[in-house]
């Protein structure tokens, strides 16, 4: 068969899916999920979610797939109207192994798993804070904490175990006496905690650092935010050498509020930010993507979002070169704020878009891939759970079989739907597959897995249309 050919044949089918009544269909209760720009469905299946907490306030801020295949979060547990750091290990299967409060009266933000097995955690004290910065062994347990700061607000937001087997945090340093406003921070500390050295950078008003990562080189990545004229505050990203000392320092956004909340190298050389912009889009703010060379040249910017607040809190980049940026949204989902996972390519064009949540307010705050293909999201839920809010975990793809987008037209039988997967058995049916692309057909009695999100009509008897299946 040509390319001519199937292309006719393609053109017949699409006219045939559009004409062809919907009768007796089964209800697609995900059809709210179609991805706006194409039409057609590539999402990943919630493969499962768990939320983990007491009857108080809980939240969950950054997590982390560990070398067993679980996963281990961090965030914070309130008791007595103060929060704790809060540490939840799971299995692969989101099932809790262990929980802790490794450090009374903080709040942790990021979590990392280190070459000795344990974690390292950074965050901020309770009160006028300092930054904190927290070392367990395997099971959770404290080994030693030390803290950095002034007489004012400072914090940790970002956290790394550096090649020497020290650590680097990003985060914001408070200056005293008057103005008094915020400097973005990078501390270098040894294997113990102990600082090694720190840089400060900004201008006289606000400046903040969210996000670090060790650099190829052995220098520093930081993404945050900088406001130099107490007006207009833009999105900022500084590299340094191995010393802390800048090397260059970028600004992006607007006349109005750009934020840049986490950064990653990425395999060209390059850097890829997120956060979220007020100055540009669709919304009131939308979320913000920002693709530079390895000077801190954009290449690329984009945005997504709806008419309302959306935005970013982390990115990462994905095994096919694309990104997976995870955030919140008011503009779509079920509820007040829902949790908002935007997959795009490897120039930033949506391939897909899910929201989770309840008729509540629900957050993301940190995707990753996972090592099975699939990706998990940290965040918190107040419309589920056992408290005001709770810290929520979320598995999506992975495990199972691969699920790509096909055009399905034939005879079925044995339709078995349930969950978010289906199956039937082929009596005669066509398949073409587009990512990537091939055809051909299910001979009789073999049995297909297709996804619960589907744009078409599926019967007991018959399937036409677009779906993700497994071939």
């Amino acid at each position: 068969m040509n390319k001519k050919t199937i292309g006719i044949f393609i053109c017949m089918l699409l006219i045939a899916t559009a004409v062809l009544p919907v009768a007796g269909t089964i209800e697609n209760s995900n059809i709210n999920k179609v991805n706006p720009k194409s039409g057609l469905l590539l999402q990943p299946p919630e493969t499962w979610n768990k939320t983990f907490g007491v009857i108080t306030a809980d939240n969950g801020y950054f997590v982390q797939q560990t070398t067993d295949g679980g996963y281990i979060v961090v965030g914070s547990t309130y008791s007595g109207g103060i929060p704790d750091v809060y540490l939840i290990k799971t299995d692969a299967n989101g099932i809790k192994q262990w929980d802790t409060t490794p450090f009374t009266g903080g709040i942790g933000y990021c979590v990392q798993q280190t070459t000795d097995g344990g974690y390292i955690i950074t965050g901020s004290t309770f009160g006028i804070s300092d930054a904190l910065l927290v070392k367990t062994d395997a099971n959770g347990v404290e080994q030693w904490n030390t803290t950095f700061g002034a007489a004012k607000y400072d914090a940790g937001y970002s956290v790394q175990q550096t090649t020497d087997g020290g650590y680097i945090v990003a985060g914001a340093y408070t200056y005293v006496p008057p103005p008094g406003d915020y400097d973005a921070w990078l501390i270098k500390t040894d294997a113990n905690g102990v600082q090694q050295w720190d840089q400060k950078f900004g201008g006289t008003f606000s400046d903040y650092a969210y996000s670090v990562q060790q650099t190829s080189d052995g220098g520093y990545i930081v993404a945050g935010s900088t406001d130099p004229t107490n007006s207009n505050v833009e999105v900022y990203l500084i590299k340094t050498d191995s010393s802390g000392i800048a090397t260059w320092t970028k600004t992006f956004g607007g006349a109005n509020t750009d934020i840049g909340q986490s950064v990653k190298q990425t395999t060209d050389g390059g850097y890829i930010v997120t956060g979220w912009t007020d100055s540009i889009g669709a919304g009131l703010t939308d979320v913000y993507l920002i693709k530079t060379d390895s000077s801190g040249i954009a290449t690329w910017t984009k945005t997504f979002g709806g008419a309302n607040y959306d935005d970013s809190r982390s990115v990462w980049q994905t095994s096919d070169g694309g990104y997976i940026v995870a955030g919140s949204t008011l503009s779509f989902g079920a509820g007040f704020s829902d949790v908002y996972l935007i997959k795009t390519d490897t120039t930033g064009n949506e391939q897909w878009n899910e929201t989770f949540g309840g008729v509540q307010n629900d957050y993301g705050y940190c995707a990753q891939e996972t090592t099975d293909g699939g990706y998990i999201i940290a965040g918190d839920t107040s419309s589920y759970g056992a408290g005001s809010s709770d810290v929520w975990l979320i598995k999506i793809g992975g495990g199972g079989p691969t699920l790509k987008l096909t055009f399905l037209l034939g005879a079925i039988t044995n339709l078995n739907t349930g969950g978010t997967q289906s199956t039937f058995d082929s009596v005669a049916l066509l398949y073409i597959q587009f990512n990537p692309f091939k055809f051909g057909i299910y001979t009789s009695g073999e049995t297909v897995t297709v996804s619960n999100q589907y744009l078409g009509i599926l019967t007991q008897s018959f399937a036409i249309g677009f779906f993700n299946a497994a071939i």
